[in-house]
């Protein structure tokens, strides 16, 4: 019997607990080795300990190096400050990988296998921002500063050519902004350019794009990507496109990795206008549950689930209303325990 992995899971807002469950059931089928400590976080940490990131999620994670969470309620404008945020920021997770993949055919786009690769903690998500008040308008004039390190960018950077040589890619793309923001985004391209020379050039290939040429790239001939690495604004932006090439963030699994921890989830929001309906689509948790066995070493049991999953929604034709099916989230789940146990 192989050995238990303490990890932390945080079921989230919203939808959050009915996803959560459906993946618990799947990995349950696959006898996967992860021991669970529950913790809270977003509205439900607010709910448990007034506090939308509480000391004993912390505490949990610090712990177990690992998580699988839901999506958080985060309020626009006011409110509280992202836990999402404050959790890559808690444990230094530098790095968000962002696999999309085609698993349902007929979409506008077929045979999509692109990864996005985003620096996770500075850029302009740092977080310093401010008002100038002029007269009588106390928000006449806002500010925002970005800041990116050489050390962060070589951080991404390496993650992202290591990632892509391991994984038998072929071709990384350096999406930056250098022709304006020019020592915002400068440092990135210029970081990258040396390392290549120095470190991986004959291994994998390499280009540099600017990034409104590269999202128009990614709508006329996506298939011309395959590892995509940028900065925070531009990676959280395009991780969406291309997520929508395969169908919606409901597709679209998240890993956030540090040297100390790694946290998986589905990007997708909480969604709390269909909570407790059975209408949410787990399957982009289920593919970073997926991308969770990858990283402790388990890839046999994250290849069986990826697996069943497209067989579920393939062959099964066992689909959640978002993908043009009429399944529930216990029905969808159902039908892949039993593929699971099954196949």
């Amino acid at each position: 019997m192989s050995q238990t992995i303490p990890a932390t899971l945080i079921e989230g807002d919203g939808i959050g607990p009915e996803i959560v469950d459906a993946t618990l059931a799947a990995l349950e089928a696959l006898k996967a080795p992860f021991a669970w400590e529950r913790a809270s976080a977003g509205l439900a940490g607010i709910k448990a300990a007034g506090d939308p990131l509480p000391q004993a999620t912390l505490d949990s994670i610090r712990r177990t190096r690992l998580a699988l969470k839901g999506p958080l309620e985060t309020p626009s404008g006011g409110g509280y400050r992202s836990s999402n945020v404050r959790l890559r920021e808690e444990f230094k997770l530098y790095a968000n990988l962002r696999p999309a993949r085609t698993i349902v055919p007929g979409g506008r786009f077929e045979n999509i296998d692109l990864v996005v690769v985003r620096e996770n903690l500075e850029g302009l998500y740092i977080g310093h921002e401010h008002y100038v008040q002029i007269d009588d308008d106390p928000h006449a004039v806002a500010m925002a500063t970005g800041i990116n390190t050489r050390a962060g960018c070589r951080h991404i950077l390496d993650y992202a050519f290591e990632y892509a040589i391991a994984n038998g890619r072929k071709k990384v793309t350096i999406v930056h902004k250098a022709n304006i923001m020019k020592a915002l985004t400068g440092i990135f391209k210029e970081t990258a350019e040396q390392m290549y020379e120095a470190k991986y050039k004959g291994r994998i290939a390499m280009e540099t794009v600017i990034v409104d040429a590269c999202a128009m790239k990614l709508v006329l001939n996506p298939w011309q990507f395959d590892v995509i690495v940028t900065t925070n604004l531009f990676g959280d932006i395009l991780s969406d496109l291309v997520a929508g090439l395969v169908g919606g963030l409901g597709m679209a699994p998240g890993a956030n990795i540090g040297a100390d921890a790694a946290i998986f989830e589905a990007v997708h929001g909480s969604a709390p206008d269909i909570a407790g309906q059975g209408k949410a689509n787990p399957v982009a948790l289920m593919l970073a549950a997926a991308m969770m066995l990858d990283h402790v070493a388990r890839k046999d049991l994250g290849d069986r689930l990826r697996t069943a999953i497209d067989r579920t929604l393939n062959v099964d034709k066992a689909r959640t209303g978002d993908l043009g099916g009429s399944a529930s989230t216990g029905e969808f789940s159902r039908a892949l325990v039993a593929r699971i146990v099954n196949d």
